[in-house]
């Protein structure tokens, strides 16, 4: 997984540290077997986004603190579901993504133009 590539073919960049993201947290979106979600976006989270997902079953901004989980915020850097992302873009709530650090096995699920349409600026 180490040498795992981007959506532009290139190495996988670091999304998050701060907070913790990736299937394996480890600041990546990785992705391997067990990884039945796919969590391999690199997303900034939007209220809109945040909204979106908590009304599909997936609250990511309340803090759960017994799963070491701290809550989201508008800004942080998460690795997303592909597919959810993909949702939140058909209704077109989907946040920026960090193509850099968006893993390969995305463009399984999502079109690297709609990728591209919604690419974030790293600071």
């Amino acid at each position: 997984m180490a040498d795992a590539n981007n959506v532009l073919g290139t190495p996988l960049q670091t999304c998050s540290t701060d907070p913790m993201t990736g299937f394996f947290r480890d600041g990546c979106c990785q992705t391997g077997p067990n990884d039945f979600g796919r969590h391999t976006v690199c997303a900034q989270m939007t209220p809109a986004f945040l909204e979106f997902t908590k009304n599909q079953g997936n609250d990511l901004s309340t803090p759960m603190p017994q799963y070491n989980f701290p809550g989201l915020k508008p800004g942080d850097r998460w690795c997303l579901c592909a597919s959810r992302w993909q949702e939140a873009f058909e209704i077109g709530v989907a946040p920026s993504v960090f193509l850099e650090a968006t893993h390969e096995k995305t463009l399984a699920i999502v079109k690297l133009e709609d990728l591209k349409q919604h690419q974030a600026i790293a600071p």
